[in-house]
């Protein structure tokens, strides 16, 4: 690694939202970026944009969920690679029927499979490289919900606090490794996830809300921070919402 600015980074749910502005954002700066994500048509058209503006960056479509694909999205990062500085979970989704009076043992399964589940196998699968490494930095996007508690609906928070223990826990045992994590907790931002919630939000409030390349710009930050340093987690909220 050259400085902290030429990094190889993996991102984990590039397919929109916060996760992807994090992989375009990263590109720009100059760092080799793997862009993951399930939709392979949304990570061709990430792709086709930053080629675009002069840019590369290279992607894997597989499921964050599922043992084997997440080995070989870290297999192919090291191989393009040599090596991964950072992985960026921002994989994470809801539903509408989020209440414990509706909510079904199926969707509590899915959201924390998805939003907790997916971050542990790709935690637990780029350890053994940046142990080897003996540094590396897993930032874990999380929500302000985990702060100030909404109507999100149980199982979306319960996933989210997971998201603590794994990033504390980790950093408690890694820290030996030179490895360092970060928990995101970003506020109302425009993103799909709001096309999940039950009641539309009004579009006066997501006129004031977060934008995706927002949570993109602290990301790039906590990425090229000085491995001495380590933020433990990080706010980020609308300022007027």
């Amino acid at each position: 690694m050259d400085s902290v600015r030429d990094q190889s980074i993996v991102v984990v749910g590039a397919s929109s939202g916060m996760g992807r502005a994090s992989a375009a954002r990263l590109a720009r700066d100059g760092h080799r970026v793997l862009a993951v994500a399930r939709r392979a048509e949304r990570l061709e058209e990430l792709r086709e944009d930053l080629w675009k503006d002069g840019q590369t960056l290279a992607t894997c479509a597989a499921d964050a969920t599922q043992v084997a694909e997440v080995d070989r999205v870290i297999a192919t990062a090291v191989e393009q690679f040599g090596r991964i500085d950072a992985l960026v979970y921002a994989t994470g989704t809801n539903i509408p029927s989020r209440s414990l009076e509706v909510l079904s043992a199926e969707d509590w399964e899915l959201l924390l499979r998805t939003n907790l589940t997916g971050a542990f196998l790709c935690t637990k699968a780029v350890l053994p490289v940046m142990r080897r490494q003996q540094s590396g930095l897993i930032v874990y996007l999380s929500t302000g919900a985990v702060q100030y508690p909404d109507v999100s609906g149980v199982a979306y928070q319960a996933s989210k606090h997971g998201l603590n223990g794994l990033s504390y826990g980790t950093r408690v045992e890694e820290k030996k490794n030179g490895i360092r994590t970060t928990i995101l907790y970003p506020g109302l931002c425009d993103t799909e996830i709001l096309l999940k919630r039950p009641v539309p939000t009004p579009k006066e409030v997501v006129e004031r809300a977060l934008r995706p390349e927002d949570v993109a710009d602290v990301v790039a930050f906590l990425c090229t921070m000085d491995p001495r340093c380590h933020v433990p987690e990080m706010q980020l909220f609308p300022a007027f919402v």
